[in-house]
């Protein structure tokens, strides 16, 4: 059986040590009152709780079970219930919400790491609180007053929870050929008739509503994505005292069978003339939903790292466990355990080095959208606005290839499910493709991100990075020195590129700087071993594991910089026939 354990004391050094996060929340006004490290490390220490207790335990039973449909009704594996009345009852589903609606207003940094946790525990079950956070800050941002009254207390209480309805079956990643549309009503409502696939949480009895944030066409709206407005749709319609009574004209066709994520409902969704209600400005909805698909993509990172964490834990236990092979060659008729062997070592440290750079990273994230929110910062809207397209992208390609290497240090047990290893892989392969798959992450980067500014934001990164190694030297770090400068003289290359060549190049430039950014996080995790009381054991595996990564992973960038140096063109010297 799999099992976790939160890697709480790696989770207080980022957030505490490395970003020192509780001066921060300290000097902040809006969260002074409202969070210090005890509050914080109470909040975690619970959370971990239900996830190693109520979730992690129990996920292979709700992969097993999954979702499943009878009569038009979802169920749920059991243990779905309790958790998640546990999770609303201790408000963790409403963790980062605003306090004026009902929210704690924990800072993104905190929830950030709860969301590991939870991914850790099961991904798919994850997916229900972490929809509806999402759904929140889109209302939040863009709802009338009226509207974030009714609906946002009781879905930051966990009461009823929420989707985003955008993918239809002809209509993917091009939104603007959807066929869904909204008719206005007499009383200022609106009538939605239309069909939306893989549509996550949109149908269950987890909660006693579910609210549904979905994307159609008003009858004079403009062609393609200009003309797309944001509706909310809620399954059971409120009554005058704000309770679900009529049930809603929207329905689920069927659930999805998937590869994995069994216990998360995937359905389709028919809308037939559903009563809903404009969120924001006619024809503006796609600015409006990118509002919560953004969260959703931090929370994919959050995905590929729990799902690492937890797979490099049972690879650990197992490799120390499993006796196989002759090491030492004291004892010809003595197996040893095969944490022994150079290749078992290699892949645990390959899992070990980009998971804890991954947790660095993510804290890093988080913590810049705290401060782009709360002290209004353009410099951290910008770097955090630069670095989503590589939390989505990079952390859960990493993830997929952790939880991979990890089943692979299982031998041919890592095969059978009841060690879950195989469950891992099932479910964090669909964090690389959903909310964005990771190449349409890729082709953001390139061109909005960093050619559109002539890569004013990474410039600029970069440059203030190369001040940090000169202000604070670290001797395992300097390999880094020269990633920099190498990413530097790229950029401005593939800036002089046309479009069709940046793209070209944009998945493999997406993974450079990638591997160079992580190496900055390794770099701050040294600087933190400096004055951090952390025990010798916990220093010292920090130190080997950043010098592990400067010395085995980091030269990788070598290949990328000499694949992106060479001329992308011969992909478009192929015919169709030569394919």
């Amino acid at each position: 059986m799999s099992q976790y354990q939160a890697p709480l004391n790696d989770i207080l050094f980022n957030l505490f040590d490395v970003w020192q996060l509780d001066k921060y929340w300290q000097q902040q006004s809006q969260l002074s009152e409202l969070i210090e490290a005890d509050t914080a490390k109470a909040i975690l220490a619970e959370a971990a709780k239900i996830c190693e207790q109520q979730l992690a335990p129990f996920c292979g039973e709700a992969d097993q079970r999954g979702a499943q449909l009878q009569d038009g009704n979802v169920t749920l594996p059991e243990h779905y219930y309790t958790a998640y009345q546990s999770l609303s009852e201790g408000g963790w589903t409403g963790l980062s919400g605003d306090p004026q609606y009902g929210g704690m207003g924990m800072p993104k940094a905190l929830s950030m790491m709860v969301d590991e946790m939870l991914c850790s525990a099961d991904i798919a079950f994850s997916l229900y609180p972490g929809l509806t956070a999402g759904a929140c800050v889109a209302l939040l941002q863009h709802a009338d007053e009226a509207t974030k009254a009714l609906y946002l207390p009781k879905m930051y209480s966990g009461e009823w929870s929420g989707t985003m309805c955008l993918t239809e079956s002809h209509a993917g990643s091009d939104l603007g050929i959807m066929r869904t549309t909204a008719k206005p009503a007499d009383d200022g409502s609106y009538l939605l008739s239309g069909s939306k696939i893989f549509i996550t949480a949109g149908e269950h009895d987890l909660t006693s509503n579910i609210i549904h944030l979905v994307l159609a066409k008003l009858p004079d709206a403009p062609a393609g994505s200009r003309g797309i407005s944001l509706f909310l749709v809620p399954k059971y319609l409120p009554d005058a005292a704000g309770e679900p009574a009529e049930r809603n004209a929207v329905s689920v066709g069927s659930i999805e069978h998937k590869m994995g994520i069994n216990g998360s409902a995937t359905c389709v969704l028919n809308f037939d003339n559903a009563k809903g209600y404009l969120i924001g400005e006619p024809h503006r909805g796609l600015a409006c939903m990118f509002t919560m698909m953004n969260y959703e993509r931090l929370s994919m990172g959050s995905q590929g790292l729990g799902a690492a964490e937890r797979a490099y834990q049972n690879a650990l236990s197992y490799a120390k466990e499993r006796l196989q092979g002759r090491i030492s060659e004291k004892d010809a008729n003595k197996a040893e355990p095969i944490i022994g062997h150079a290749d078992v070592r290699r892949m645990l440290l390959n899992i070990k080095a980009i998971n804890e750079a991954g947790r660095t990273f993510a804290t890093w994230v988080a913590s810049l959208l705290d401060k782009a929110k709360y002290d209004n910062c353009p410099l951290s809207a910008q770097r955090a606005n630069l670095l989503t397209p590589i939390t989505k992208a990079f952390m859960t390609d990493q993830g997929f290839d952790a939880c991979v290497t990890a089943q692979q240090v299982f031998g041919g047990h890592g095969y059978v499910k009841e060690w879950g290893m195989e469950q891992l892989v099932r479910d964090v392969r669909i964090a690389q493709i959903y909310e964005g798959t990771n190449g349409i992450q890729a082709a953001d980067f390139m061109l909005r991100k960093v050619a559109a500014d002539q890569g004013s934001v990474l410039l600029t990164l970069l440059a203030d990075i190369k001040a940090e190694l000169v202000a604070t030297p670290i001797q395992a770090a300097t390999p880094l020195q020269h990633y920099l400068d190498q990413l530097q003289s790229l950029t401005a290359e593939l800036l002089a590129q046309d479009s069709r060549s940046q793209s070209s190049n944009a998945c493999d430039y997406l993974t450079l700087v990638s591997y160079v950014i992580y190496g900055y996080m390794w770099y701050k995790n040294l600087v933190a071993l400096q004055s951090s009381s952390y025990s010798e054991s916990f220093a010292e595996a920090k130190q080997h594991t950043a010098t592990y990564y400067f010395e085995r992973i980091l030269p990788k960038a070598e290949g990328l910089l000499a694949v992106l140096r060479c001329n992308s063109a011969i992909m478009d010297k192929f015919a169709l026939e030569h394919f």
